[in-house]
C-alpha cells in the first residue's frame, strides 16, 4: 500500500518592524541600483561586441566620448574601462545593501562615500555612468538617514571575537598556522638554494620571488581550508547547543545576527593574514618583490577568505547540522572554484584548437572566456597576476595581440575581475542566508 506524501508546509517570513521596513527600503534602493548598473553594463557589452564584429564601426569612439571622455586611452580600452568600473559599482552596491540591512555602522558611511566617489569620477575622468550609482546611493542614504540611530557596531561580532580570543583554541590555531608557514618557508629556502647555484642580485631576486610565491601559495591553501570551517558551524552550532531559540527571542535582528557571525570569523581570518605578512616580507631581503605584489597578494587572500566564509555561513543557514554544512561548504568550494574551471578550461582549449584562429571575433571571445575562468580560481588568479607583474609590469589594463590577424584587444589583470565576482557572490550568499534564517516553521 502506497503511503500518501506529507503535505508541504509553507514557511512564512517574520513580519518586519517599522525600523526594519525602512532599512529594507534603503537596501532595496541599492539593489535596484545594482540591477540598473547590470542592465547598463550589458548594453555596453553588446555594443562593444557589435563594434568588435565591425557591425557598428563607430561605436568605440562614441562610447569613449560619451562615457569616459576625460581619459586619454584607446577607444576599445576605454569601453573596457567603462564595463569594469560599472561592475565595480555593482559589487559595492551589493555589499552596502547587505550592510544596510544588518545595520552596520560602516554601511551608513559607505553609502555616502560611494556617492561622493562616483560624483568625483564624473568630474575627474568623465565617467558619466557614475551618475546612476551616485543617484541610487544618495536616495538610499536619505531613506536610511531616518534610522541612523539603528547603525552601530555589531554586538554579535564583538561577543564572538571576545569569546574567541579569550580561549586557548585561537592562539593554538595561530601558532600552528604560523608554524606550518615558517617550516614551509625554511624548507623551500633549503631546497631551492642548492638547486640555484648562481650568484648576484639576479639570483637573489629569483630566490625572493620563489619564497614570496611559495608563502602566498601555502597561505592561500590554508585559508581555503580554514575559512569555511570557521563559518560552517556559526548558525548550526547555535541550534545544536539549543541556544538558537533564545537568540531569536531577543530584539537582535536576523541580519545583524548573520552578519555578526560572519564578521567575527572573518576578523580572526584577517588576524591570520596580518600575522603572516612578516613572513611574506622576508622576500624583500632578497629582492625581486615589490610592495605592489604584497598588496595584491593580501587583496586576493582577503577576498578569498570573505567569499569562502560566506559559503560556509550560507550552508550553515540552510542545513540543520554542522557536519552537513561543512561537507557541503567544502564540496561547493571544490566544485565551484577548482573542478568547474579546470573542466571548462579543458573544453575551452579544445574549442580554441578547433575555432580559435577561424576569425578575430572567435579568437577574442575565447581569450575573454579564458580570463573569466582564471578569475574563478584564486590560485590561478594569484599566479597569473604575479606573472603579469613580473613579465609585463601590469597591474590593471594591458593589450594583447590576436594570433588570427595581429590586431590588439584590451585585457585586464585577473585580480580585478576576481575581486568583483567574488564580492558579488558573497553579497548574494549573505542575502540568501538572511532570508533563510528569517523563515520560521509554522
Amino acid at each position: 500500500m502506497i503511503e500518501e506524501a506529507a503535505p508541504l508546509i509553507e514557511i512564512p517570513v517574520e513580519a518586519l518592524t517599522p525600523r526594519e521596513a525602512t532599512l529594507e527600503r534603503g537596501a532595496a534602493v541599492l539593489r535596484w541600483g545594482a540591477v540598473a548598473n547590470a542592465v547598463f553594463s550589458g548594453i555596453v557589452i553588446l555594443l562593444a561586441l557589435a563594434g568588435g564584429l565591425r557591425l557598428l564601426p563607430d561605436v568605440f569612439p562614441t562610447l569613449h566620448a560619451a562615457l569616459l571622455s576625460r581619459v586619454a586611452a584607446p577607444d576599445d580600452a576605454a569601453a573596457a574601462g567603462v564595463i569594469l568600473l560599472t561592475q565595480v559599482n555593482i559589487s559595492l552596491l551589493l555589499v552596502l545593501m547587505v550592510g544596510v540591512v544588518a545595520r552596520e555602522v560602516w554601511a551608513l558611511a559607505g553609502v555616502w562615500l560611494l556617492a561622493l566617489v562616483n560624483v568625483a569620477a564624473v568630474v575627474v575622468i568623465g565617467f558619466t555612468p557614475a551618475l546612476l550609482t551616485a543617484g541610487f546611493a544618495i536616495w538610499s542614504g536619505i531613506v536610511t538617514l531616518r534610522e541612523s540611530r539603528a547603525f552601530r557596531l555589531n554586538p554579535v561580532m564583538l561577543k564572538e571575537l571576545r569569546g574567541r580570543m579569550r580561549g586557548v583554541r585561537a592562539f593554538f590555531v595561530l601558532t600552528v598556522y604560523l608554524g606550518l608557514m615558517s617550516s614551509f618557508t625554511a624548507l623551500l629556502y633549503l631546497v631551492y638554494i642548492p638547486v640555484n647555484r648562481a650568484t648576484g642580485s639576479a639570483a637573489a631576486g629569483e630566490v625572493g620571488r620563489v619564497l614570496f610565491m611559495g608563502i602566498v601559495g601555502i597561505e592561500l591553501v590554508l585559508i581555503i581550508f580554514i575559512a569555511p570551517a570557521f563559518t560552517a558551524g556559526a548558525i548550526t552550532g547555535e541550534r545544536e547547543r539549543q541556544t538558537y531559540d533564545l537568540l531569536r527571542a531577543t530584539l537582535l535582528p536576523v541580519p545583524s545576527f548573520v552578519l555578526g557571525k560572519l564578521e567575527s570569523a572573518l576578523g580572526y581570518v584577517l588576524l591570520l593574514l596580518l600575522a603572516a605578512i612578516p613572513l611574506q616580507s622576508i622576500a624583500f631581503l632578497f629582492g625581486g618583490v615589490t610592495e605592489g605584489e604584497l598588496v595584491l597578494a593580501f587583496v586576493i587572500l582577503m577576498v578569498t577568505a570573505i567569499t569562502l566564509g560566506t559559503v560556509g555561513i550560507y550552508f550553515s543557514a540552510v542545513t540543520p547540522r554542522t557536519l552537513t554544512a561543512s561537507v557541503r561548504s567544502y564540496s561547493a568550494t571544490l566544485v565551484g572554484a577548482f573542478v568547474a574551471p579546470v573542466v571548462a578550461s579543458v573544453v575551452l582549449g579544445i574549442l580554441r584548437a578547433a575555432f580559435g584562429l577561424s576569425s578575430p571575433a572567435a579568437d577574442a571571445l575565447l581569450i575573454y572566456v579564458g580570463d573569466f575562468l582564471v578569475s574563478l580560481n584564486p590560485i590561478a588568479t594569484a599566479l597569473t597576476t604575479q606573472e603579469l607583474l613580473i613579465n609585463r609590469q601590469v597591474v590593471g589594463f594591458w593589450t594583447d595581440t590576436l594570433a588570427s590577424n595581429g590586431s590588439t584587444i584590451p585585457r585586464v589583470s585577473p585580480w580585478i575581475t576576481f575581486t568583483i565576482i567574488y564580492l558579488a557572490v558573497s553579497a548574494i550568499l549573505v542575502v540568501l542566508s538572511i532570508r533563510r534564517t528569517r523563515q520560521t516553521e509554522e
